[in-house]
């Protein structure tokens, strides 16, 4: 018997649940692997405006669950786990997902990126409920208000810049008193007047879990010790996310920061391996161009298929 599968799947949010839909309903059979964060960011979101399709809205997790009904229902099969190890080298590539072995011979890597969290107590209380990670997901829902935007870099001065659409004020908390961002985005940062900067500042504790929204961060001055409430509605970490991609160092093409380097959007050094969303889009990030580099994979994973003669 062949238990070699013609695709597998790594990664359950936007982009791994079109290509399990698109590949299903080719006959491909495919498997999906979950992943150790499954449905992605969108599962820590609250409310989705701005997928199309949804006039009111949906619910991020709603969203997710939507997608893997409809392509488990043209018949992608789903399982809990995440590989641990890969080997692209040879045909069929094999992973190794928890004690099992699995053969296949293309693979869509889905995995995603991680946003990285600041680790604080209420934090991950208060995803979704006035902490993000996301400024084009979350920003408008913080029209007039005060807002505090986390980090030094690039990023963070891109979310403060995109946040002032809707904010009356936008505070830059840094834990340094100088900005790893480059030149030209922290002139822009500064030249506008609704950026207010905070340096040599650490953030110690959102509040407040009990209100199920943020009203206040816990800050900490690191040269003098002083701690104070500052009182805000929403706190954006604006500190980069980490791709899940460390299984294939070495063995596909990355960028400085991990992410999955990819030719004709989706195409990797690997014939057969492609890489769709987050994991390799490190500057759209949305749950709409997700779904979209999923679709792309899942329509190159057939031709590869059909060309191989499978």
């Amino acid at each position: 018997m062949d238990n070699i599968r013609n695709v597998v799947i790594m990664g359950s949010g936007c982009a791994g649940h079109t290509a399990a839909l698109y590949t299903a309903r080719a006959n491909l059979s495919p498997l999906v692997l979950e992943g150790h964060e499954p449905g992605g960011q969108l599962s820590l979101t609250t409310l989705v405006e701005n997928f199309p399709g949804f006039p009111e809205g949906i619910q991020g997790p709603e969203l997710i669950e939507n997608m893997r009904l409809q392509a488990s229902r043209f018949g992608a099969e789903y399982k809990v786990g995440h590989v641990s190890n890969a080997d692209l080298s040879k045909q069929p590539i094999t992973l190794k997902v928890g004690s099992e072995t699995i053969q296949t011979r293309t693979l869509i890597i889905a995995s995603g990126a991680s946003a990285r969290w600041l680790g604080l107590p209420n934090e991950q209380a208060l995803i979704g409920h006035g902490v993000s990670s996301c400024a084009t997901c979350d920003g408008f829902f913080f029209s007039g208000k005060e807002i505090s935007v986390i980090g030094g870099g690039d990023s963070a001065m891109e979310e403060a810049l995109f946040l002032t659409r809707f904010a009356t004020k936008v505070t830059l908390i840094h834990r340094r008193d100088q900005f790893r961002a480059s030149k030209i985005m922290l002139e822009r940062a500064q030249r506008n007047d609704k950026v207010h900067f905070m340096t040599d500042t650490t953030v110690e504790d959102v509040h407040d879990p009990s209100q199920k929204e943020v009203t206040a961060l816990k800050l900490r001055n690191i040269k003098t010790g002083k701690v104070w409430d500052h009182p805000t509605s929403a706190m954006f970490l604006g500190i980069g996310h980490i791709p899940n991609a460390k299984m294939f160092t070495g063995q596909l093409d990355m960028d400085q920061d991990g992410y999955l380097k990819t030719t004709n959007n989706v195409f990797t050094r690997v014939p057969g391996v492609y890489a769709c969303g987050d994991v390799q889009d490190r500057r759209y990030r949305q749950a709409i161009t997700a779904a979209g580099s999923g679709c792309m994979a899942a329509l190159e994973v057939e031709k590869f298929l059909e060309e191989e003669g499978h």
